[in-house]
């Protein structure tokens, strides 16, 4: 619409609309903005209190402070490892089942399709849950982290009903020269899919880049903790919460810029990624949500 056939109601709407959306974008970002302004300020400027999205005075002394040790470094690796392995199991899983799903002639598809939903409104419990794990042998182990999560329901419903909007002639087309149906999924179905898989794997990478409590409960080494778990320590001793008395002479030199720097190092990481899949993420999101 052009600005000269604008009526007075069309820009009243426009200024109102932009108006919200300005006000919760804000909303939304000005946190973040105050825990990277925090991170990199002085004890004393935190100590006056007050919202601070510019600190007038930068220090590094928090990052210092995390990286003293190869804690955060170490959890840093589990995580990226955590996620890049863990990613890659949901996604090939994830494929495998929906791909023969997504076939019309498959027998007994009903049926699957019937249990895989029933997954999305009862499960096990946490109690069963941990004795499948413990009794599978993954306990200490990453496995234990990846192999639980390794399929979810509703991301492959989604991706499922995204193949079925592939062309049956493709698939008729490669069966007949000859490829079997692990070649047209990973040589056909899957390229065709990537803004889908695309979404669905940062829906994943997310998910395994926040584990925390999967974490508690099937990690006992500290050496295999990952970053959200150095994280939560970090924070419960720098409030006093933990650690004896030889400890509590170094609380007093841990400030709130300790949590705010320990909190970017463990965000900004994986919001690195989302600039790739961006593209990606609107169309791949909105694809296979359709069709039943």
């Amino acid at each position: 619409m052009r600005g000269q056939d604008k009526t007075v109601g069309d820009r009243i709407f426009l200024t109102v609309n932009y108006s919200l959306l300005f006000i919760f974008s804000m909303i939304t970002i000005i946190p973040f903005i105050y825990i990277i302004a925090v991170s990199f300020a002085t004890p004393q400027e935190i100590s006056k209190g007050g919202l601070m999205l510019f600190p007038t005075e930068f220090t590094l002394s928090a990052y210092r402070y995390i990286f003293s040790t190869d804690t955060m470094i170490r959890s840093l690796l589990v995580s990226i490892y955590i996620t890049l392995f863990g990613t890659l199991i949901n996604l090939v899983l994830t494929s495998l089942m929906a791909y023969p799903l997504s076939r019309q002639t498959l027998r007994g598809r009903q049926p699957l399709l019937l249990m895989v939903l029933v997954t999305m409104l009862f499960s096990g419990g946490m109690i069963p849950t941990y004795f499948v794990v413990k009794g599978f042998g993954l306990i200490n182990t990453y496995w234990s982290l990846m192999i639980p999560t390794a399929i979810s329901a509703f991301n492959l419903i989604v991706l499922k009903n995204f193949f079925q909007q592939i062309p049956e002639g493709l698939v008729d087309s490669a069966k007949i020269d000859g490829s079997n149906d692990l070649g047209i999924l990973f040589r056909i179905i899957i390229p065709l899919s990537l803004p889908a898989m695309a979404t669905f794997g940062l829906f994943y990478a997310v998910g395994h880049w926040n584990t925390y409590f999967n974490a508690v409960m099937y990690i006992n080494d500290s050496e295999k903790f990952p970053v959200q778990i150095v994280l939560r320590q970090v924070i419960l001793l720098s409030q006093g919460q933990i650690g004896d008395s030889a400890q509590n002479d170094v609380v007093d030199f841990l400030p709130q810029t300790v949590q705010m720097a320990t909190i970017v190092v463990a965000t900004v990481p994986i919001l690195l990624v989302y600039p790739f899949l961006q593209k990606h993420f609107a169309k791949g999101a909105m694809l296979g949500s359709v069709k039943g």
